[in-house]
């Protein structure tokens, strides 16, 4: 999967996660709120994951 792909879904993620925590808080449903800390959490791993991929590749590109 190219770098762009996983910021894309880690944004996504990231969005989706957010929502999910703020429902999860506003209803009182610790089940939807740890679900949606998770899916963010997931998220922002995959946007570092995609900009290690570009550092990498800016790495290979310059040697």
């Amino acid at each position: 999967m190219s770098s762009m792909k996983d910021k894309v879904k880690g944004n996504v993620n990231e969005a989706i996660g957010k929502v999910k925590e703020s429902i999860g808080k506003a209803t009182n449903n610790s089940n939807l709120e740890g679900e949606g800390l998770s899916q963010k959490v997931k998220g922002q791993a995959q946007q570092v994951k995609g900009d290690v991929k570009d550092a990498i590749k800016r790495g290979i590109d310059n040697a």
